[in-house]
């Protein structure tokens, strides 16, 4: 996989798959565009994303589910999560982090060690670290520990029950779809460090 970094959020993507699944699988850019009443360039980066994560082909202007994308329509919400988090693994942006989390002494990473590894990549500084957050949150690969200001191990056992003091501010305990304060997830808003993400669940 390539190494990139995600501009749409992840309700952005699945909705877009489940788009695509209404469209019996495939369809023509074009056509999925005028279904969400955009334009073709405000979806590219949701197509992009999910063919990064092999969840549908680009050919021709048409894309295609792959069989993994149609596993992942299919699933629960549980399941979906655990879908994606097992792609995120393979990109090399979040493998570098989830490494450097295993490797810190105190199994975590604050602002300004997340920052560093942010930088050596793609991601863009206007946003771009917010929605890394997200998504690493949404896949339950780590969360965000508001008061350490830090990025720590995810607790799956307790992020299910709700009440978790440790989310970012803005975000409902226990929520399964919140979304981003910006509506593009990654593209809206200043970035000022991972402690302002309003986070998917």
């Amino acid at each position: 996989m390539a190494t990139t970094y995600p501009k749409c959020s992840p309700t952005e993507m699945l909705g877009l798959l489940v788009l695509l699944n209404d469209h019996k699988g495939s369809e023509d850019v074009a056509l999925l565009a005028d279904d969400l009443d955009l334009e073709i360039d405000e979806i590219f980066p949701a197509l992009e994303y999910a063919e990064l994560l092999q969840f549908l082909k680009v050919s021709d202007g048409r894309a295609t589910f792959t069989d993994l994308g149609r596993k992942l329509v299919a699933a629960s919400i549980r399941e979906r999560k655990t879908i994606v988090r097992d792609q995120l693994k393979k990109t090399p942006l979040f493998r570098t982090i989830l490494r450097a989390l295993e490797a810190s002494p105190e199994h975590r990473l604050t602002d300004e060690e997340f920052g560093h590894i942010i930088a050596f990549t793609t991601a863009r500084p206007d946003g771009g670290e917010q929605n890394i957050v997200n998504w690493g949150r949404y896949a339950d690969l780590f969360r965000y520990d508001a008061d350490a200001h830090a990025i720590c191990p995810a607790r799956r056992s307790t992020y299910r029950k709700g009440g978790d003091r440790a989310s970012p501010p803005n975000v409902g305990p226990g929520s399964e779809t919140a979304e981003p304060a910006s509506p593009k997830g990654s593209t809206g808003g200043t970035a000022r460090g991972p402690g302002t993400v309003s986070a998917v669940a």
